[in-house]
């Protein structure tokens, strides 16, 4: 897939301002400072398209990236960061619940993990979130660069016995640095937009 154009289309907290154009959506997921902005500019090439913080927790609204004028990534709040208070977490939450509830554009789910260390609580309950949905999930392992070789399969054992993947979903690791899985997640995206063209 060749990136020609990419851009923060629309900023959404409701239902009534999402995009109206039917174009294919990708939902990104992961708690916070796992690398989702690193993941954003990687794929789309950019630098600082999407926004990282030094401060986890800084997303919250729905923020729709268009990208070649066929479809939206997606970023979303991160989740399971302390210095959000619980009001503010049970907003963000209920944000989420209510675009996955009737959105039949999103197409799949990319949940971010960290690589480096065993998935927490959060994330084995966002999983489960989405599985209760019936929604597709590719499980992106991220900072694979910061793993030695010789432990990469070790950890590898520890997520998917952490996280039981069901039938259909998949897993990419993914590297912003070295660019690794950055082909893998294309197919994925290229197979779903071909299919809505």
């Amino acid at each position: 897939m060749k990136i020609s154009s990419a851009k923060l289309d629309v900023i959404a907290v409701r239902r009534s301002q999402y995009p109206n154009d039917n174009k294919p959506e990708f939902l990104l997921v992961g708690r916070s400072n796992v690398g989702k902005s690193s993941f954003i500019n990687t794929l789309l090439n950019q630098k600082n398209l999407a926004r990282t913080s030094s401060r986890p927790g800084k997303t919250q609204t729905l923020n729709f990236y268009l990208v070649n004028d066929l479809f939206y990534l997606i970023d979303v709040p991160g989740y399971g960061y302390a210095s959000v208070n619980h009001e503010q977490q049970k907003k963000m939450g209920l944000m989420i619940e209510e675009y996955l509830e009737k959105r039949d554009e999103m197409k799949r789910v990319f949940m971010l993990v960290d690589f480096r260390i065993k998935p927490t609580e959060n994330d084995i309950l966002m999983y489960q979130f989405l599985k209760y949905y019936n929604i597709p999930v590719t499980l992106v392992l991220t900072k694979v660069d910061k793993v030695s070789t010789s432990k990469k399969e070790k950890h590898l054992k520890v997520i998917k016995d952490t996280i039981n993947l069901a039938v259909g979903d998949d897993l990419v690791l993914f590297s912003s640095v070295s660019k690794t899985g950055k082909s893998e997640i294309f197919k994925i995206l290229e197979n779903y937009i071909i299919e809505t063209i």
